[in-house]
């Protein structure tokens, strides 16, 4: 069987701030197949004018408190990259990309499925770096 992606219907470029950007980031994220128990806070990062696009940074930073570790030991980052073209039309949608912290592999949400594990990874990795210091 065929895995659907789950996607959001991103804003259009004339529509687009900051919060709109924000809101819509955390939108994408509650379509994600993750446990409760994890937990995550979001933010805006900066905004990146260049030639031909403007770009709005953000990261969702991720971890798993228990009651007797209520600070997780380690955090795993997502960080979001919202792409408006200055050569399309204002009524285009943005283009969302995101990657992981620990990976210079740059997905996009209409293409790709996030899969909790890789939080998972980014975190056991950080420990298993921890245990060895």
């Amino acid at each position: 069987t065929k895995h659907v992606i789950k996607n959001i219907q991103w804003t259009t470029a004339k529509n687009f701030t900051v919060e709109t950007g924000q809101q819509q980031i955390e939108e994408l994220i509650s379509t994600w197949d993750i446990h409760e128990s994890w937990l995550h806070h979001s933010e805006f990062l900066e905004e990146e004018e260049l030639k031909d696009r403007k770009q709005y940074h953000y990261r969702a930073c991720w971890g798993i408190p228990t009651r007797r570790k209520p600070i997780p030991r380690a955090t795993a980052s997502v960080y979001f990259v919202i792409v408006i073209s200055k050569f399309k039309p204002d009524t285009a949608p943005v283009e969302v990309f995101y990657r992981l912290e620990s990976s210079r592999l740059i997905r996009r949400p209409e293409q790709c499925q996030f899969r909790e594990k890789w939080l998972k990874d980014i975190i056991e990795n950080k420990i298993a770096c921890l245990e060895r210091l």
